[in-house]
């Protein structure tokens, strides 16, 4: 054993993921508070236990050198399938989704832990093929690794996971090289079918009046007539470019092919989307369209960090969270309760300690001269950055409820796990940044 490579253990990061840690199961405790003072709940103990074996699971990750992962990966990653396969077919349901295994009240989330698998086998074969000839078919084979996964994640069905893997997708494929016009495909196209698919339920429940245009996302007939039209201008473009390779006609059989694949994926979701999860996109929108309903959590997530100010109203005395007015206060709504007891300084501190995560995880991937070490590193700060992003700004009101975690505060052994897990293998690759 080299002992020198330890001397480049990241005491910022492992101080920044146990604080968080710690400050998690505060206000798990305080959120099992009820009005009258009682602790109401046990899970702040739970958490304690995830907590100190989590940390036990990120040292030993950290010893490990990542590297032995490497020819392995593609087995872990099926063997990974067959689990999210099982988990679709024999899973139980929590919270709408048929995404856990386990016995009583023992259970894990397979889809979690499929987070880092993920990333291993993407950046194997992004860093093993580098020097592909054709990167339209490394950019599609890359496509299919996320596809997978996804696939059987939206099954389950569960939207928050699922999106997760988007942006790591798109950070580890941008610093491997792909070329920026292959992901635009994946960004362009998801942000369009999100506007096609929101914008009928805008029509009918916040406009709640007749808009010609939108007749093409909600008329079968119509759908069709644009999806052929737009088909048509791909196609003769893609001629006009095979006979003239005038650039114009590459350019407007790109542009033509993703709103034609935005448009049909959007029929697609308003197909496999269900009730809760269409008025999570609605009140999303207008959270006063159903202000006792879905879009409860909402207005109490932002009176909660309203009513917080500047300095909280101080630890285990919000009302928010000890009168029950937030539903999964521990786990999505975390950073509410935090907000509300410690103020805005509490939640600059959270800032603080993530960005503090997410810078370090950026040095390691621009100082580790290891391809597939800097691609993990890749993988693992964007799905760190895409969490704290859309948990806050869910709680906030500026982005859709998805369920997505607040990794290391929110209540819950399989996310902290797949976190700590990630830090540790985020060490491992600093302390061997320099092996190639």
């Amino acid at each position: 054993m080299n002992i020198r490579k330890y001397t480049y253990f990241d005491f910022i990061l492992f101080f920044s993921v146990v604080l968080l840690a710690v400050i998690g199961i505060s206000f798990i405790y305080s959120s099992g508070i009820n009005s009258e003072g009682i602790l109401v709940s046990n899970e702040y103990l739970k958490q304690i236990l995830w907590a100190v074996t989590g940390v036990a699971l990120m040292l030993a990750m950290t010893l490990i050198d990542y590297r032995r992962y490497a020819d392995r990966t593609f087995l872990i990653y099926l063997v990974t399938l067959a689990l999210l396969v099982y988990t679709r077919i024999f899973g139980r349901y929590v919270n709408g989704a048929k995404s856990w295994l386990g016995i009583g009240d023992l259970g894990i989330q397979p889809s979690e832990f499929a987070k880092l698998v993920y990333i291993l086998f993407l950046a194997y074969y992004l860093d093993r093929s580098q020097n592909a000839k054709s990167q339209l078919e490394r950019f599609l084979r890359a496509a299919a690794i996320m596809a997978a996964p996804v696939l059987l994640v939206l099954s389950q069905p569960d939207l928050g996971t699922a999106s997760v893997y988007i942006p790591i997708f798109i950070a580890m494929c941008f610093v491997a090289g792909v070329p920026v016009r292959y992901l635009a495909l994946v960004l362009l196209g998801g942000g369009l079918t999100l506007v096609f698919t929101v914008l009928p339920l805008w029509e009918t429940n916040i406009a709640q009046a007749r808009i010609p245009a939108i007749l093409i996302l909600t008329s079968t007939r119509f759908t069709l007539i644009a999806l052929l039209a737009l088909g048509m201008v791909a196609v003769l473009a893609l001629i006009g470019y095979s006979l003239s390779k005038a650039r114009y006609y590459y350019w407007i059989a790109y542009a033509t092919g993703i709103v034609a694949g935005a448009l049909a994926m959007s029929v697609a979701a308003s197909h496999v989307l269900k009730d809760y999860q269409i008025m999570r996109l609605i009140v999303f929108l207008d959270p006063n369209v159903d202000p006792l309903g879905s879009g409860w959590n909402i207005i109490q997530s932002i009176t909660a960090i309203g009513s917080g100010g500047p300095f909280g109203v101080g630890f285990l005395k919000g009302t928010q969270s000890h009168y029950r007015f937030l539903p999964q206060q521990s786990t999505d709504f975390i950073f509410s309760i935090l907000s509300e007891e410690w103020g805005f300084l509490g939640g600059l501190a959270v800032f603080a300690l993530y960005s503090s995560i997410v810078f370090r995880g950026v040095v390691i991937l621009r100082k580790t001269e290891n391809g597939f070490g800097s691609l993990i590193a890749t993988g693992v700060t964007s799905m760190f950055f895409f969490h704290f992003i859309v948990n806050i700004g869910m709680v906030m009101g500026t982005m859709p409820i998805t369920g997505i975690p607040l990794l290391f505060l929110s209540y819950g052994g399989s996310s902290l796990w797949t976190a700590m897990l990630a830090v540790g293998l985020l060490m491992s690759v600093n302390i061997r940044r320099l092996d190639h």
